[in-house]
């Protein structure tokens, strides 16, 4: 079986610094996670967030309502966010729409998820919401949910993707089979991002496609009309084609 390796580079650490006295709270090189845990930890600002999670910008209105205040109180909010380098703007004549700041951002959130408790469910549109969340949604810019686990497992199992510790291999099978949804596996190895990491799915608990590739191959589902989104934040829809196609190109079988 040929394999095209994953190109994902390891960060390397720092030299050690002087050796510190027992007891000192500062140890060089350490991170400074205090400030933007604060700023995550804040209902408000949270909700924003993860409304931003699937990938696209918002206007600081809707975001007001997303996360129940009020107009003023959201673009201070946006500000603590945007000076914290959770979020970036993006100006369009008088209008400013944000998003998150990148994939290091949408990771650490979806993290969080995966250890946070679940927010009760209270009523029949909750409901709703849940389950087509559960179905399908964007992770940030790759697919999540029970078709994207089961897009992996097929990939995996078709023998087109080959689990690695610290991302995934993809076969030359893999690649003819991503090369009919026209994705262009060269230009995507380009991206200054990792190739094609395992992202374990918060709410599936097990794993979807992530990294430059899986972002590559949710916007070629997207262009294709085989997944729609909905008016749920995040929320994707399968379609009879979509269904149709990944079972033939990609051997999903458990999509009914």
């Amino acid at each position: 079986m040929s394999v095209t390796y994953d190109r994902t580079h390891a960060a390397v650490p720092g030299a050690a610094g002087d050796a510190q006295e027992p007891g000192t709270a500062e140890v060089a090189g350490d991170a400074d996670i205090a400030p933007v845990a604060a700023l995550i930890a804040d209902g408000a600002r949270a909700a924003m967030l993860t409304a931003l999670l699937d990938g696209r910008a918002l206007a600081a209105g809707e975001l007001a309502r997303i996360a129940g205040v009020s107009a003023p109180t959201a673009s201070s909010h946006l500000a603590r966010l945007l000076d914290g380098g959770l979020v970036t703007v993006v100006k369009q004549g008088r209008h400013r729409y944000y998003r998150l700041a990148g994939p290091d951002v949408a990771r650490t959130l979806e993290v969080l998820a995966r250890i946070s408790g679940r927010v009760a469910v209270r009523s029949l549109r909750q409901s709703r919401q849940a389950r087509l969340l559960r179905d399908a949604r964007s992770c940030y810019d790759h697919l999540a949910g029970r078709v994207g686990v089961e897009l992996y497992d097929a990939l995996v199992r078709e023998g087109r993707l080959v689990e690695a510790d610290g991302g995934c291999l993809l076969t030359a099978d893999g690649a003819d089979a991503l090369a009919e949804l026209d994705v262009d596996v060269e230009q995507v190895r380009r991206a200054r991002r990792r190739f094609a990491p395992d992202c374990l799915d918060w709410l599936e608990r097990r794993p979807h496609l992530g990294g430059a590739l899986g972002a590559a191959v949710l916007d070629r589902l997207l262009a294709r009309e085989w997944l729609v989104r909905g008016t749920v934040p995040r929320a994707l829809r399968l379609t009879g084609p979509g269904r149709e196609g990944l079972e033939r190109t990609f051997g999903c079988k458990d999509l009914t």
